[in-house]
């Protein structure tokens, strides 16, 4: 047996460098995600990264260069971490078993998160507002994870099949990131409950067995009372979806509308204001659907069935969208509970919903809590499924998009419909 090989203390050096070098990198692109996720790419600064991990900013430019490479980095971070999760989760035998697993390993992460043992990675609500060419290859990097998500369920057999994959990949992977926005209602020893219920709506819907999906358009009016209001409030929401809060100038938005920069301010003070706006006009959106159908005829799952069709009809209409929860991170603090908290009771009032309906046996007896999160992170995410929708009649595209979660992500009823 030959001696085994030695190292010398050059080499030890070196390799001491190298993991000082990955280590102090790894901690600066965690805190530059903390950042984003607090503050929108765009809003973050090399300043503020640097004082989270006790360097000086010069310290922080000898690893990146410019602040876009840093959020770069951060984001193909993230696309890196989706990726490793989902062929973890992909080694599992089943579609069941891959979503059963794809959740398990989020709830996991986010259990050492709390425990202070791991940090979260940086949401990906920037990615449209990044420059180029760093902005075609991270929507590159997303949409193969978006691929690699439907094929959880395998390959289509045909369109309507790819179709379907396509609108469960696009529920799971939004309900995922949607989970730090809630969980932290529960304590850590709960997420496995948590989990469990959840995957139980993943599963088997919310509908009762034997109830057909029959929805009745409601007949949604909603107007600002300030002339010329509605139009603006609408593509500033429009802008904001598309380019996330920093990335959607005033002058952006008014050269949208075709008006002058003083027209903005005609209507706002702030870009705050506007944003806050936007989330008031978008949740009294969702409020009107939800008095629509409490007061309709029948059932509570006919009430619920119509309420989401309402809803995604319209995030896939002209009329449409309404704004993404991720223009959250551009807002001060107070402005973000303030939202929060509105759309948290939205959601209480589904749960009211399902909690009806499961004591009539016209809705499956899950957790209406849980049930109605996911279900507000079902039509908040509608907006960025309006170009899939779009290459289908709308009804097809909101029943495809609706029976992810009221059916469940593998029920094929819908298929031979």
């Amino acid at each position: 047996m030959s001696a085994p090989e030695t190292v010398g203390p050059e080499t030890l050096g070196e390799a001491t460098g190298t993991r000082r070098f990955r280590a102090r990198r790894d901690a600066i692109l965690a805190a530059a995600a903390d950042a984003i996720n607090e503050q929108s790419a765009k809003g973050m600064t090399f300043a503020d990264v640097a004082r989270r991990v006790g360097l000086n900013t010069t310290s922080v430019t000898y690893y990146f260069k410019r602040k876009e490479d840093l959020a770069a980095a951060a984001f193909e971070h993230t696309l890196a971490r989706l990726d490793a999760m989902l062929d973890a989760a992909l080694e599992a035998p089943t579609p069941q078993a891959r979503v059963a697993r794809y959740l398990n390993i989020n709830m996991e992460r986010l259990a050492r998160i709390g425990r202070g043992e791991e940090k979260a990675f940086a949401i990906l609500s920037d990615l449209r507002a990044m420059e180029e060419p760093l902005k075609s290859r991270l929507l590159t990097g997303w949409r193969n994870i978006f691929r690699k998500a439907r094929s959880i369920w395998g390959a289509g057999r045909n369109r309507a099949e790819t179709d379907l994959f396509g609108a469960r990949a696009h529920v799971l992977l939004e309900n995922t990131f949607w989970l730090p926005a809630w969980i932290d209602r529960y304590e850590l020893d709960e997420y496995p409950r948590v989990e469990a219920r959840l995957m139980e709506v993943f599963r088997h819907g919310i509908a009762a067995p034997g109830q057909p999906w029959e929805p009745q358009l409601l007949d949604l009016v909603h107007q600002e009372p300030e002339p010329g209001r509605e139009a603006f409030l609408l593509a500033a929401t429009r802008l904001i979806n598309e380019l996330g809060y920093r990335g959607a100038s005033v002058q952006r938005i008014a050269s949208e509308l075709n008006v002058t920069k003083g027209s903005f301010y005609h209507h706002l003070d702030a870009k705050d204001e506007l944003v806050v706006a936007c989330y008031q006009r978008s949740f009294d959106i969702i409020v009107e659907t939800q008095r629509l159908a409490e007061s309709r005829a029948g059932n509570q799952w006919e009430r619920l069935e119509s309420a989401i069709t309402t809803l995604l009809d319209y995030q896939f209409s002209e009329r449409g969208p309404l704004l993404r929860t991720t223009a959250l991170s551009g807002l001060p603090p107070e402005a973000q509970t303030t939202m929060i908290d509105r759309s948290n009771r939205i959601a209480r009032r589904f749960a009211g919903m399902l909690s009806d309906g499961i004591a009539e046996g016209s809705i499956r007896p899950i957790d209406p809590l849980v049930a109605s999160q996911a279900l507000m992170a079902l039509q908040n995410a509608a907006f960025d499924m309006r170009k899939w929708a779009s290459t289908m009649p709308r009804p097809k595209a909101v029943a495809f998009y609706a029976s992810t979660l009221m059916f469940g992500l593998f029920d094929d009823r819908l298929l031979s419909a």
